[in-house]
């Protein structure tokens, strides 16, 4: 072979090589989800699972539900990973989202302080906010429109509560994700709402714990939706069906399941196929 033509052959070889690693680079979908399940942990113990099975990436954009939702609508997004039924129903109602498929569930629980000033431990979710309202306990709210705000906020009604107008020093919105919100209330020793897969990997617990938990109005269902290809056509469709197909699968559901910390599951798998 000539020298030029070594030369062409050799260029030709670097830039096949470029292009399938740029090619292999680009294979990932984008997954607009909760924090609880990127606080919790969670994800770092599914996704490479499945990128490994699949050959796909999976970046997450960590996020209040209402925030993640919205990040789907405009189009950024491939999948949404979230826990607001209601929201999560009209997002696919309004021909944002394909099928909603359910994934697993955990349970919402009040975390307070030890020493529970309000008196509000118990089952009783409604019964334990009217006391710690009551009581005008400091408690802190997420504030952000994520699915454990949007909770907490039902509960609040159920509870016989109009917090526009009775809100006062004692509640404080901290408009952040659940890690900052524990934070906060580990510092200033107060109530709050949280989902038990992140206060079970929460280190900062101060003088926190568990005051209410087992009311079956604490159950806390994930969803999972395929953005809409019609609205965005960009949105990687095969691919981001494929891992809703993994994570509702068998291997998925076992996936979720194994996940422990300190021995205890924080996520139990009941996705309907």
């Amino acid at each position: 072979m000539k020298p030029g033509h070594r030369f062409i052959a050799a260029v030709g070889a670097a830039a096949l090589l470029i292009t399938t690693a740029v090619q292999g680079e680009d294979r990932f979908i984008t997954v607009s989800s909760t924090t609880s399940t990127e606080q919790s942990g969670l994800f770092g113990h599914l996704l490479p699972i499945f990128e490994k099975t699949s050959g796909i990436k999976v970046r997450v954009v960590a996020m209040g539900t209402g925030q993640a939702l919205d990040m789907a609508r405009r189009g950024d997004a491939d999948v949404v990973f979230v826990h607001d039924k209601p929201a999560e129903e009209k997002f696919v109602a309004e021909g944002f989202g394909l099928k909603r498929q359910e994934v697993m569930y955990n349970d919402f629980i009040v975390i307070g302080p030890k020493a529970d000033p309000a008196k509000a431990a118990g089952k009783d979710i409604l019964e334990g906010l009217r006391r710690i309202e009551a009581a005008k306990a400091p408690f802190v709210s997420r504030g952000d429109k994520s699915g454990t705000h949007a909770a907490e906020l039902r509960y609040w009604k159920a509870a016989g509560i109009d917090l526009d107008a009775k809100k006062g020093l004692w509640y404080r919105d901290t408009g952040s994700g659940m890690g900052p919100a524990l934070n906060t209330a580990a510092s200033m020793n107060a109530y709050l709402l949280a989902d038990r897969g992140t206060w079970l990997s929460f280190k900062n617990r101060g003088d926190l714990g568990i005051i209410v938990e087992g009311d079956t109005r604490l159950f806390n269902q994930y969803g999972v939706i395929l953005v809409n290809p019609v609205r965005h056509p960009h949105v990687k469709q095969a691919d981001g069906q494929k891992f809703i197909d993994w994570v509702v699968s068998d291997a998925g559901q076992k996936a979720i399941a194994d996940y422990k910390i300190g021995g205890e599951q924080l996520f139990f798998p009941n996705a309907k196929r």
